[in-house]
């Protein structure tokens, strides 16, 4: 451990009748490297946090697009100011409507179930959700709605980031997202 190191010359003086007490001084060398010996076990044998990656596979650009059954689909619009205009089925046949993060879960469990129950349960006959981020959205609000499709146990979703449509687009500035 530590020494403590006291001088030897502690004879009074003259013309003094006490003698000077000596001031004890410590050798810290064994403490320091007792500490750099600790540091460096505790870096060495802590395990470094992990990063949570989420898979996201876009599909292959040579595979032509396939029909995706429209009683089957909900289509999700990422809006600017974390607004989501969706629709199920095909955009000239039903009126978008517009929610928030904070409903989405709700939105997307209420359409599984209407699907499931048109489809009497059929394991094949699942839900295909349309991502459709724009470029008013934020990568947040990408990153939440992927969330939600883990958490709602969407077993198909697909993101189409260049395939906006013409009405999606003015349904968008009609809306203000």
């Amino acid at each position: 451990m530590a020494t403590l190191n006291i001088s030897q010359s502690g004879q009074a003086a003259k013309g003094q009748a006490r003698t000077r007490k000596p001031v004890p001084a410590v050798d810290l060398t064994a403490m320091v490297d007792l500490a750099f010996l600790l540091i460096t076990f505790f870096m060495l044998t802590t395990s470094l946090s992990k990063y949570q990656a989420m898979d996201v596979a876009k599909p292959v650009i040579d595979i032509p697009d396939q029909p995706y059954p429209a009683s089957r689909t909900v289509t999700l619009i990422l809006g600017k100011d974390n607004h989501i205009l969706w629709y199920k089925g095909e955009l000239e046949k039903t009126v978008p409507q517009q929610t928030s993060f904070k409903q989405i879960g709700s939105v997307l469990n209420q359409n599984k179930k209407q699907i499931a129950g048109i489809y009497k349960n059929d394991p094949a006959k699942f839900m295909i959700v349309i991502i459709k981020p724009t470029e008013q959205s934020n990568y947040k609000n990408f990153v939440d709605v992927l969330d939600e499709m883990k958490i709602a146990d969407v077993k198909s979703h697909m993101i189409d980031d260049k395939g906006l449509l013409d009405l999606e687009h003015s349904y968008l500035i009609k809306n203000q997202m």
